[in-house]
């Protein structure tokens, strides 16, 4: 598996996908939720494990989000969408739902690869917008439930950021330790493209792409990385900022976040 450490304006972080061998096939059908396991292929040997975010619909399309650094195209990841390789459009992603069973999608828009293809040079948005959406085969959409579990929600999209001390939650069951996260905001960076959150457990390896929700069960980020300062904090790529560049420039029509079912709740 891999976990790399790069430093970035002084500040040590780290690229939240989990690298390994290629998973073995597993049985039947079952839900497909936020925070099913998503993975990728990085080459030949290798797939990367991530988390998805939240549920999202397009013209006649359904779409599980993560970070575009899930499916990047070396096992040694940077940070830089602009500069880092990445999984062509098209490429099958395996989606294992909360019982073991899989579906099958298609990566259909990458932030990275859209950054490159515009020669894009804003360096907040070469390292912040971090976002990725794939396409479920349409006989895997009846399976789909948008509610984002033991908390539900989203009740729809943040889309004025967090303030230090606003109550963050996220569901991150994919790496065997606590699965249900709660937290708080510490802030925006990169001219609001980015959250940094502090959780008890934080998000590790694997948990890539998990979203993030709002103390109200509004969907603002998606999972980037992990702080490697000693501070044992994540970055959260701002989910309204990098929607409306997928809007803009993704060239798949326009996309929306699909709330939950059931209704928003915080934990004690």
């Amino acid at each position: 598996m891999v976990f790399r450490r790069v430093a970035v304006l002084g500040i040590a972080v780290a690229a939240l996908a989990l690298v390994g061998s290629p998973a073995q096939a597993a049985p039947a059908a079952a839900t497909i939720t936020p925070g099913v396991l998503m993975i990728s292929p990085v080459d030949d040997r290798v797939t990367s494990s991530c988390t998805a975010a939240f549920v999202f619909t397009g013209d006649d399309a359904t779409y599980l989000a993560y970070a575009a650094h899930c499916a990047g195209a070396s096992e040694s990841m940077g940070l830089s969408g602009c500069k880092e390789p990445t999984l062509p459009l098209g490429t099958g992603v395996t989606i294992v739902g909360k019982d073991g069973s899989r579906a099958s999608g298609r990566l259909a828009y990458t932030s990275w690869g859209t950054m490159q293809q515009r020669g894009e040079s804003d360096p907040g948005l070469c390292l912040h917008n971090d976002f990725a959406l794939v396409e479920l085969d349409a006989a895997d959409v009846p399976r789909v439930d948008p509610t984002v579990p033991v908390f539900g929600g989203p009740i729809g999209l943040d889309t004025d950021g967090t303030v230090f001390g606003e109550p963050v939650v996220s569901y991150q069951p994919q790496t065997g330790a606590t699965s249900v996260k709660q937290g708080r905001s510490l802030g925006t960076s990169g001219g609001g493209l980015a959250h940094r959150v502090e959780t008890r457990p934080p998000g590790r390896p694997g948990d890539s792409g998990s979203g993030y929700l709002d103390g109200a069960g509004r969907a603002f980020g998606v999972l980037s990385t992990l702080f490697t300062d000693g501070s044992a904090t994540n970055g959260v790529t701002d989910l309204a900022h990098a929607l409306d560049y997928a809007n803009a420039y993704g060239g798949i029509g326009h996309v929306a976040l699909v709330p939950g079912r059931e209704p928003f709740r915080l934990r004690d």
